[in-house]
């Protein structure tokens, strides 16, 4: 399983450890991934995510996982958050034709 968040892409970033002596070794900087169940209110199901804190905090900020996939771009999504983003969308657009 890839360490990439499925909603923002964020991934493992690579850098140095330096060392007091100013010894440079490569290490590498790991995203803060929670496998949390967010609920579409649009759809009325849960889906499992693998995000990262900072997404699950933008989530939240948005107000709530429909409203952050509508307004996110569909090229940093993952396949699985593209699905649920037209999921989502063809729903909204059969509401407001039935209203």
């Amino acid at each position: 399983m890839s360490r990439v968040c499925e909603l923002t892409g964020k991934g493992v970033q690579t850098g140095n450890n330096v060392s007091h002596a100013n010894n440079k070794t490569r290490r590498r900087f790991l995203p803060n991934l929670c496998q949390v169940t967010l609920i579409s209110d649009a759809l009325g199901q849960r889906y499992r995510l693998r995000v990262s804190a900072h997404a699950l905090r933008s989530v939240e900020h948005r107000g709530g996982l429909d409203a952050f996939l509508l307004k996110s771009d569909e090229t940093e999504l993952s396949m699985r958050a593209r699905l649920l983003r037209r999921q989502i969308v063809k729903k909204t657009a059969e509401v407001a034709a039935a209203a």
